[in-house]
């Protein structure tokens, strides 16, 4: 995960240095709609793989094979990470500053998933 947060700041700079969008300025441009959500991914990217890189656990479609039962299941750490993540955007090569919203369970109880 660290190495694919090191490699976005290059996939990006290419993107924008090749990204060839065809089609002509007098319709509603499909290829430049699909360019710009591509151009809004790269944007995104840094914060998932930062959140990736955050959460030491394996839960829901998160899954690290570090974090994981004898049995190769999800090992959930609900006592660090019980809590809803909002992360703030602090500028351009900042680091994103975390925000957390504690969860409180009062009619389910915590239990990890089973895929077998």
């Amino acid at each position: 995960m660290q190495e694919t947060l090191d490699r976005i700041p290059e996939i990006r700079e290419e993107f924008y240095k090749n990204v060839n969008v065809l089609g002509s300025g007098n319709d509603f441009n499909k290829n430049l709609e699909h360019a710009m959500r591509v151009a809004d991914y790269l944007d995104f990217a840094p914060l998932m793989a930062e959140d990736a890189l955050h959460r030491e656990e394996s839960c829901g479609g998160h899954f690290r094979e570090e974090h994981q039962t004898e049995d190769h299941e999800a090992k959930r750490d609900d006592e660090n990470f019980s809590y809803v993540a909002a992360w703030e955007y602090k500028g351009k090569n900042a680091k994103h500053e975390l925000h957390k919203e504690e969860l409180t369970f009062e009619n389910v109880e915590l239990s990890t998933r089973s895929y077998k």
